[in-house]
């Protein structure tokens, strides 16, 4: 249940004050409560197999848990088969989750044998406060509050068979997980995150409240293994990522570039038409810029390493003028800052839109790296708007409605919005009251009169202001985070940016930052997952391939596939000396829309017969129809599987 506000244990104490919610097993928050309390079960299962085995974390994760374990030898499938056998034994025996309160000194004596959890006892603090790495679930043991141990109580002797530092809340006791949980796989990951620290063993899992739901996700995993962009990457010749470049850096085939060229200049043609200009800036720049945005104090970690430039020295060797140091850019918001303020602004310059496309480089870890959805360079498709405080809504507004129309162009379609705001912690936060109060009501009349779903995440603003996430489904019921729009205050004021105003006075725009793709692999991936390989007509690699019946009928079908060409469609005949049914396997199996094919009665008839990605076939369709319906699919961005789909 909720108790004013806050997540707690059924057998909580309320009073007739107290403010109580339930919370069901399928919400999100019951979701995490089902999931965390089957990672404790996991944990019980290791040490009941293994006793010399020690404790890390066990959080919730989307979809799922892990618990981190340092063992001496590293876990196997046939581990997991009997940890399946001790859990399922753990939750038949309906154990009692029970909290209790400890001190510092008593949690240190009880768990005396565990060292990452006396480690942990001491971050209680700063994990209460957000101190800690946001990726690595702390708070799921300690806070800033009251230390807690949960036991595992036998309900027939009332005796206590195991016990962890956890903060709860979980389940009453263990049979109410059920039998929708499954152990999915085992990683190594280093304790917190850091490469400096130990590497655990990792346990993944998943929980859900009924069989039923376990079965659906299991088949979503199927799906999204089918639908794998690594695995569609190589076997539509797209992408690759070749060892002699280096890790999380990506090299684009012609088929991939087509894709992405698509995107890029669709996009393009969007952004130019609704006012945005476009800007080139460089991919590195001295530390000084970095210094200043207040990149390399807070994201130094995940930028790359200083290249050393510019030093002179004599004959000698001595040094004449010293170096400077270079870093690879990781984002692009500084340089568009330098050239707003490259001359005077006035309240008739704004707003003011710059786009790029800019390759930013994130110094990320090998262990993070996958596919395109995590790299170390990538492009993003920036814009950054400098407005005036009271153009702020009619901005935003504009920007998410853009945004939408934008994905809706790509075939997406169910999106739901958040909106990060701060919380009554006023020590984490800059700017005033004022500016607070403002922008965030701006930002949640802005998401809501897009009429989508809107979450508040309290407590979830970057330091300096509020900011609204797009996130959508694709075709399998994922959600990504896409787009965000981010106001910040604190650029123009680190930079001293000012504008013109209408009355005479010097002041302050404000800055937003807007992605909407956020990364163009990332997106790429995305699409390439969503549509399974079979992307749209119109971003298609290869649109129409022409399959000649037999030789003779080669130069007929190659006039009408010159003919596609002349009208910009990406078209090719396929000449090669492999049998009709195997060439109809092979572009099939790339999941090229439409195979022309022809015989006698099409040439006798100048007519060609399509074949579709379905296998469903029209034949005898007059060339210049057959034309014509092509280049109306490629313009109305349609998807074309079956023959329905083009002739309905």
């Amino acid at each position: 249940m909720r108790v004013n506000g806050e997540l707690k244990d059924l057998a909580t104490t309320v009073t007739e004050t107290d403010v109580v919610e339930p919370v069901t097993i399928d919400s999100p928050d019951g979701l995490d409560i089902l999931r965390h309390s089957t990672a404790h079960v996991l944990a019980q299962a290791v040490q009941a197999v293994n006793p010399d085995a020690k404790l890390g974390i066990g959080p919730p994760v989307t979809d799922g848990f892990y618990y981190d374990f340092d063992v001496t030898e590293a876990f196997t499938p046939e581990d997991l088969k009997a940890l399946d056998k001790e859990m399922a034994r753990i939750i038949r025996a309906g154990q009692r989750f029970m909290r209790r309160v400890v001190t510092d000194d008593a949690a240190r004596e009880e768990l005396a044998s565990e060292p990452y959890k006396l480690e942990l006892i001491g971050l209680k603090g700063a994990a209460g406060h957000g101190e800690s790495s946001g990726d690595d679930h702390e708070s799921v043991e300690v806070g800033a509050g009251e230390l807690t141990i949960y036991d595992n109580v036998d309900p027939k002797s009332g005796e206590t068979v195991w016990k962890d530092l956890c903060r709860g809340p979980h389940l009453p006791n263990t049979r109410m997980i059920g039998n929708g949980w499954s152990l999915t796989r085992i990683a190594a990951a280093y304790w917190r995150g850091s490469e400096k620290n130990p590497q655990l063993q990792r346990i993944y899992g998943t929980a859900w409240p009924t069989k039923d739901e376990l079965r659906a996700y299991q088949h979503r995993l199927e799906e999204a293994a089918k639908r794998d962009h690594r695995k569609l990457g190589r076997e539509l010749d797209l992408f690759s990522f070749p060892e002699e470049i280096g890790s999380g850096l990506s090299v684009w085939h012609p088929r991939g570039g087509i894709v992405r060229m698509e995107m890029e200049q669709h996009a393009r043609r969007r952004h130019i038409a609704d006012g945005y200009t476009y800007v080139y800036t460089p991919h590195i720049s001295k530390e000084d810029l970095f210094l200043q945005s207040n990149h390399l104090i807070t994201y130094k970690e995940g930028m790359f390493p200083p290249i050393r430039m510019d030093e002179e020295r004599d004959a000698d060797g001595n040094v004449t003028k010293q170096g400077q140091d270079y870093y690879l850019k990781p984002m692009n918001c500084p340089m568009h800052i330098l050239i707003y303020k490259e001359r005077g602004r006035s309240y008739r310059d704004l707003p003011m839109r710059l786009a790029e496309n800019g390759t930013v480089y994130r110094n990320e870890l090998s262990g993070a790296l996958h596919g395109l959805t995590r790299v170390r360079g990538f492009t993003q498709d920036d814009s950054h708007l400098f407005v005036t405080p009271d153009q702020l809504e009619e901005e935003a507004t504009k920007v998410i409605a853009f945004v939408i129309s934008m994905l809706r162009d790509f075939g997406l379609d169910d999106f739901e919005l958040e909106l990060s705001m701060r919380d009554d912690q006023k020590d984490k936060w800059i700017g005033s009251e004022e500016f607070w109060e403002y922008s965030t009501n701006a930002l949640r009349n802005v998401a809501r009169a897009s009429g989508l779903k809107l979450t508040e995440m309290p407590g979830e603003a970057a330091f300096y202001g509020p900011k609204i996430d797009l996130k959508t489904r694709d075709a399998i019921g994922r959600t990504w985070q896409l787009s965000t729009v981010q106001v910040d205050p604190n650029l123009p004021e680190r930079f001293e940016l000012e504008f013109t105003d209408r009355d005479g006075q010097r002041k302050r725009p404000i800055m937003i930052h807007r992605a909407l793709f956020g990364s163009i692999e990332r997106f790429f991936a995305i699409l390439l997952e969503h549509y399974a390989g079979a992307f749209p007509v119109w971003l298609a690699p290869v649109q129409v391939v022409g399959i000649p019946v037999a030789d003779e009928y080669a130069d007929y079908l190659g006039d009408i596939i010159e003919q596609l060409k002349r009208a910009g469609v990406r078209a090719e005949l396929d000449t090669s000396d492999d049998r009709m049914q195997k060439k109809i396997r092979t572009h099939t199996t790339q999941k090229i829309p439409f195979q022309l094919i022809a015989g006698e009665n099409d040439r006798a008839g100048e007519t060609v017969s399509f074949r579709f990605r379905d296998g469903s076939q029209e034949n005898g369709v007059p060339i210049p129809e057959a034309v014509s319906l092509i280049l109306l699919a490629i313009d109305d961005r349609r998807q074309v599987t079956t023959r329905d789909d083009l002739f309905a």
